[in-house]
């Protein structure tokens, strides 16, 4: 076992843990981005905490999202197209049965993945959202404001946030793809400051009129939000993208105005309120106008307005919206005679894993968890929620979730947002609804097999920066012109060329399956299929339990892609040894059964830490080892070679089976596709 030095700086980890991975909307199936960038590294982190804490003591949940605009306005687009024919449930259940599938092609290990509207989650949901709205009312936090919502004077009917389109008026945003109070990077705002806003039922422009709506208090927040920003700048576990962008909403209330409008803004400035003007610095195009709060910004921007100065405003935190105007959504409380509103669909997903907890234990058999009520999940010191989501859903999660947690006084844990940058697709920015359109999850795996692109995707650093994934089977860049023919010949048919995701295939299919093929065909020859009849070298354990517990640390802090390219070098290391010690023993069988059992006691470690990132090969791996899934990867055995296990577990190691590995086998395999024919 380690010495007290090896493992005295070993990070701690939570009595329980929650992993969720963010909502799909529940009106497309997943692409590449949704599994590669959120759902594997979450499922990675949820498996290695299994066996790191005990699978009893882990929950990993996540769902469709149900509920809101877009999901209604994909379901009318196709039913007046005549392309679907039943109700809305119907057509968010198609999607969520489809996401389902391809979770479980790619191995994504889910305790639930139900729906915020879908059986079994939707009565602890509808249960939740309304204690959840009442909650917020009786601590004061909730405001009832009339709000101006867009028209549509010729279908005569109110527009939802999805059926309208303009550009977006935060300052510095570029995007194009802006809707009546967000844009699709993610920026918040008033639907009266959507630029040229175009209502997509008829293609005019809508009028503002006024509605009632609660929203959350979110400004007042500001001090507290502040302080975890403090806490999560000094957590190892949170990525500095996080506290980033959180900041840049943590600001006074701003407008911008062209400089060459200074004249229009100074004759009008008398009239706005109390407010600083920040000159233009160096070469900026922009002064800035600095208010005390949200209030006095909105009254100055009907001044500018009424005087027709153009301005643009900058990011500030502003009350959250939690109840809507559309049906299709979760029923909200009535409250100061506001009836007939559902909860908007950003609050009620931000809530959601609450309620998917809530029915994963109560489905759950007795005794399959270390504790059937949800608070001890998500409100007891000795546990922790892990967040992953995208960097452009970091607003929801980290900015307006963690004021809610404090507002609600239920005593709930502030959670640990894991955010990763884009996944790109050929180096730009793909999405389902934009001009690029990624390859679907379910289509990959015509191409590659799930853990040559689990292990890929892991691999990106997508805590560090965007990365592209470029496969090259949908690469139709030119790579060069046929000598013979002068044609064009593109990448995707260039045999010369390397296929970027499957770098890490290489070392699944070649160093890591070498290794255990060399191992088990070894002892099947020299030790009649048993475990070698003595133990590693002091040398090799020292390595594997170094190994071992680097991994546990770089893990710890969310590196996952470090944490894997240090266990592909372990690996790579003892296939060497192996093979320069294996040659080196000839016909001295004691030697031979000496190096083999350095090698077993480096492919239990590999397979250990390689668990969480392809644990299908690994699973193999311990099978074949002749040892329960449970004993092998619990980490309570983690510094143990496979003799060590098997004594630990009360056996003769000299008398534990093998699994006779028949000829040629492999544990990794390639997709056929990448066979040769």
């Amino acid at each position: 076992m380690a010495t007290d030095a090896s493992t005295s700086s070993r990070p701690s980890f939570p009595a329980r843990a929650v992993v969720t991975a963010g909502m799909p909307y529940g009106n497309k199936d997943l692409h590449f981005g949704h599994i590669g960038g959120v759902f594997v590294p979450a499922d990675f982190f949820a498996r290695f905490l299994r066996d790191r804490i005990g699978e009893r003591n882990v929950l990993f949940v996540s769902g469709t999202d149900c509920y809101g605009s877009p999901i209604m306005e994909g379901y009318r687009k196709l039913t007046e197209a005549g392309e679907f024919t039943g109700t809305i449930t119907d057509y968010v259940r198609g999607h969520h049965d489809n996401q389902k599938a391809a979770l479980d092609a790619y191995e994504i290990s889910l305790d639930i993945f139900s729906g915020s509207g879908l059986e079994p989650a939707a009565p602890f949901h509808a249960e939740l959202s309304d204690e959840w709205i009442r909650r917020l009312y009786e601590a004061g936090v909730l405001k009832k404001r009339s709000t101006l919502q867009f028209y549509d004077t010729e279908a005569k009917t109110f527009l939802n946030g999805r059926q309208v389109i303009g550009r977006c008026p935060v300052r510095g945003c570029k995007s194009e793809k802006a809707y009546a109070d967000e844009c699709d990077l993610g920026h918040q705002f008033d639907p009266e400051e959507l630029i040229n806003p175009v209502s997509q039922l008829t293609g005019t422009k809508p009028e503002l009129r006024p509605c009632d709506n609660w929203y959350f208090d979110l400004p007042a927040f500001r001090d507290a939000l502040d302080e975890l920003m403090d806490e999560w700048d000094a957590d190892p576990q949170v990525r500095s993208i996080v506290t980033k962008t959180v900041r840049e909403s943590l600001v006074a209330p701003v407008i911008y105005i062209k400089n060459e409008l200074r004249a229009d803004f100074d004759a009008v400035a008398e009239k706005l309120p109390k407010h600083t003007v920040h000159e233009a610095q160096g070469n900026q195009a922009s002064f800035s106008v600095e208010f005390a709060n949200w209030e006095a910004r909105d009254e100055a921007r009907e001044v500018l307005e009424g005087a027709h100065v153009r301005f643009r405003t900058g990011k500030c935190l502003l009350p959250f919206r939690i109840t809507g105007n559309i049906d299709w959504g979760v029923a909200a409380p009535d409250l100061e005679g506001t009836e007939g509103l559902t909860v908007w669909c950003w609050p009620e997903s931000l809530w959601a894993p609450i309620s998917f907890t809530q029915a994963a234990l109560a489905g759950a058999d007795e005794g399959r968890y270390s504790s059937d009520n949800w608070r001890d999940w998500w409100c007891s010191d000795d546990a922790r929620v892990f967040q992953f989501i995208g960097q452009d859903n970091i607003y929801f999660y980290c900015v307006a979730q963690p004021a809610m947690w404090e507002a609600m006084g239920w005593g709930l844990k502030q959670t640990t947002p894991v955010a990763n940058y884009h996944i790109l697709f050929m180096n730009k920015k793909a999405s389902s609804s934009g001009a690029i359109k990624p390859p679907m999850a379910a289509e990959l795996l015509d191409h590659y097999t799930p853990e040559q692109l689990r292990a890929h995707w892991l691999s990106l650093a997508l805590d560090a920066k965007a990365v592209s994934f470029s496969p090259k089977v949908y690469d139709t860049s030119v790579s060069h012109k046929d000598k013979k023919t002068g044609e064009d010949v593109l990448v995707c048919n260039d045999p010369r060329v390397v296929d970027p995701a499957l770098k890490e295939s290489a070392f699944l299919t070649n160093i890591f399956n070498r290794l255990a093929r060399s191992c088990f065909y070894g002892a099947q020859r020299a030790c009649g299929g048993k475990l070698p009849a003595v133990e590693a070298s002091a040398e090799v354990i020292e390595e594997c339990r170094a190994a071992t517990l680097a991994f546990e640390r770089t893990v710890h802090g969310m590196d996952f892609h470090g944490a894997l390219a240090a266990v592909e070098e372990f690996a790579r290391a003892a296939n060497k040894r192996w093979d320069a010690a294996s040659k080196a023993a000839g016909d001295d069988e004691a030697a031979y059964v000496a190096a083999l059992a350095d090698a077993f006691a480096a492919l239990r470690t590999t397979a250990l830490l390689m668990h969480p990132a392809v644990p299908a090969g690994c699973e193999l791996i311990c099978e074949h080892m002749g040892f329960e899934k449970h004993d092998f990867f619990s980490w309570e055995h983690a510094l143990e070679t496979p003799r060590q296990l098997a004594e630990a577990l009360g056996e003769d190691a000299s008398e534990h089976a093998l699994m006779e590995l028949p000829p040629r086998f492999d544990f990794f395999r390639k997709h056929e596709s990448q066979y040769k024919k």
